[in-house]
């Protein structure tokens, strides 16, 4: 169990992607996004999505992330935060959004 405290650590915020490339050098098919997080700015993240997601759906999506762990270095990219989703039955990332759309950078709690 975690105390509430540990939970106000992570921050939790919504983006939208604005732009999707492919991530050939990683070790598992996934593209690299840029996301606008509004005050936060745009960061980069790499997300294994592509079995559910083409590149081109994704560009204008909103989306849930954790923005305040520190840059991962995965190959030759950076990745700035961590894009949220939930797991299907054959282990594919379905993302997680929110039910309307809401300004980027807004707190999840």
């Amino acid at each position: 169990m975690i105390s509430w405290a540990d939970f106000e650590k992570i921050e939790i915020r919504s983006g939208t992607i604005l732009e999707v490339t492919d991530f050939p050098k990683a070790k598992k098919p996934a593209y690299q996004l840029k996301i606008d997080f509004g005050p936060l700015g745009i960061k980069q993240s790499s997300a294994q999505i592509t079995h559910h997601y083409t590149a081109a759906e994704l560009v204008g999506k909103q989306i849930v992330a954790v923005v305040n762990f520190p840059p991962k270095q995965i190959a030759n990219f950076f990745s700035e935060c961590l894009v949220l989703g939930v797991y299907d039955q054959d282990h594919q990332v379905v993302l997680l959004q929110p039910e309307r759309k809401v300004d980027n950078g807004q707190l999840i709690g």
